[in-house]
């Protein structure tokens, strides 16, 4: 018997320096360069989420988008959100779901709203016929390079976007939610090892970890196990599209693998999470840092 192929994990994505200029916020996935590993190809699902549907805000690039494929090519139903602005990628998301073979639709709206919230939990449902794995996934982030220079409206955008949702949305969804289902929240490396300049992107994260340990108690008598991810450095449109140009060039140098994470690696933790593979984890936090998770 030959040896078994192993994959490098120095070698799973590009490393800095990066040749990426600067982008308009929120940045677009066409606009990255080198583009990013959203699961395309390579990755071998094993039904492990067969006849699933799955609602992930936030699922027109990035973390999101990967983890629409994975799900896909994992046997669930797909609807992804995004902001109107972000209409062609959540389309590029959708026909890439198809692509695989995968059932997959968008509804575009900002989920800081909690009526459209309700309207894209009855859209899944109406759509797809249940709700099975709800993935809270939709952030916003600005860097600062000193505090007097932050507007004070960017306390409220910050939490409307990243933190309301998954009350709001979470909310909406119990009442499709059966014993077995998984909701999934994307916390980041940022909620243990906040950079200054991220002052309220950081205390959001730090919410989001905290109210997935509490949900995690107050759903488990119903059989629904509540989880986050909690990323590191992950080449996506965010950051360049936010980031200073001099730390866009040398992203996820200071990781142990001297690279950021490409998106099909976090993806790849969500389908653990929403699968029953993870059928006794719940109220945890799990880091994909690139070995910088703090003891």
């Amino acid at each position: 018997m030959g040896k078994a192929i192993l994959k490098d994990p120095r070698e799973r994505g590009p490393k800095p320096p990066f040749p990426q200029p600067p982008i308009a916020a929120p940045g677009k996935e066409r606009e990255l360069n080198p583009p990013a590993d959203h699961g395309e190809s390579g990755y071998r699902g094993a039904g492990r989420l067969e006849g699933r549907v799955a609602l992930i805000t936030g699922g027109d690039s990035g973390i999101g988008r990967a983890v629409a494929l994975l799900f896909a090519q994992e046997g669930a139903h797909v609807m992804i959100n995004s902001l109107p602005d972000d209409g062609e990628d959540a389309d590029k998301t959708v026909a890439l779901v198809k692509k695989l073979g995968g059932r997959a639709s968008a509804m575009l709206g900002d989920v800081g709203d909690p009526s459209f919230c309700a309207s894209l939990v009855t859209k899944t449902v109406s759509e797809f016929g249940n709700l099975d794995i709800l993935v809270n996934n939709a952030a916003y982030q600005r860097s600062y390079r000193s505090i007097e220079e932050i507007p004070v409206t960017e306390v409220e955008t910050t939490f409307r976007t990243n933190v309301f949702p998954l009350f709001y949305l979470t909310q909406a969804a119990l009442p499709h939610l059966r014993p077995g289902a998984s909701v999934i929240n994307t916390s980041s490396i940022q909620a243990l090892k906040p950079t200054p300049g991220l002052l309220f992107y950081a205390a959001t994260k730090s919410a989001i970890s905290s109210m997935t340990k509490s949900l995690a108690g107050l759903l488990a008598d119903r059989g629904i196990r509540v989880n986050a991810v909690a990323p590191g450095p992950v080449w996506t449109p965010l950051i360049p599209s936010t980031l200073d140009p001099d730390h866009v060039k040398e992203f996820g140098s200071h990781t142990a693998f001297k690279r950021p994470a490409q998106p099909v690696e976090q993806a790849a933790i969500f389908v653990f999470l929403a699968s029953d593979d993870a059928s006794y984890v719940t109220g945890e936090v799990y880091g994909a840092t690139g070995g910088q998770t703090p003891i």
